[in-house]
């Protein structure tokens, strides 16, 4: 590959990372502005447990991409917020399930609206096929990553 051809492939990475933050940014303030008593990461994990009931926190680190650190941090929060309650598991006492506590659930449900128009603002004005595209490129650029 040659410089030039670097410099745009390097421009395109510029690009999905400053998008990327963008986003999480907008969320952000969206989350402040409507007086969420969780951040955008706290949401990801509450949404994960509520759309699959009682997860491990193995399985739940798998699904979020997150470190093991930073997920028991998020969960400790919830924990404090009476969202999100740790369970051993009957089956295997060294494993942890996580599930989300009656005031979880109702503020996953109360939240979903707000989050989905929140989400969607980015998405305004791309087609049915700009969405096919980018998630066949995305798509293939996560598997060249692979290992």
């Amino acid at each position: 590959m040659d410089a030039q051809q670097d410099e745009v492939y390097s421009n395109y990475s510029f690009l999905l990372e400053k998008t990327n933050k963008k986003i999480k940014q907008y969320a952000k303030q969206q989350f402040r502005a409507l007086n969420f008593e969780v951040t955008v990461d706290q949401w990801a994990v509450l949404k994960v447990i509520f759309e699959h009931d009682q997860l491990s926190q193995v399985a739940l680190a798998e699904l979020l991409h997150k470190d093991t650190p930073t997920l028991t941090r998020i969960l400790d929060l919830l924990n404090q917020k009476g969202l999100i309650e740790r369970q051993l598991d009957v089956d295997d006492r060294r494993r942890v399930r996580v599930c989300l506590t009656a005031l979880g659930k109702k503020t996953v449900i109360e939240m979903l609206p707000e989050v989905k128009k929140i989400r969607m603002h980015a998405w305004q004005h791309l087609t049915k096929d700009d969405f096919k595209q980018f998630v066949r490129i995305l798509d293939t650029i996560y598997n060249n990553l692979k290992p």
